[in-house]
């Protein structure tokens, strides 16, 4: 199912458009990706996590 709220990576406002009519940024999808036990890459995004967390 496709999601059809997004939320801007900027200013945190929820819309449903491509561009936020607030600020003019970037939209994205607010949801999480679903889970699955059989990921591979998994590893991969758990190490960028980390090391922009040691970065903060």
């Amino acid at each position: 199912m496709k999601h059809l709220i997004r939320k801007c990576s900027s200013c945190g406002v929820y819309t449903l458009k491509r561009d936020c009519p607030k600020c003019g940024g970037f939209t994205m999808d607010p949801h999480p990706a679903k889970y699955s036990p059989d990921d591979k890459y998994a590893r991969y995004r758990l190490a960028e996590r980390y090391e922009s967390e040691d970065k903060d």
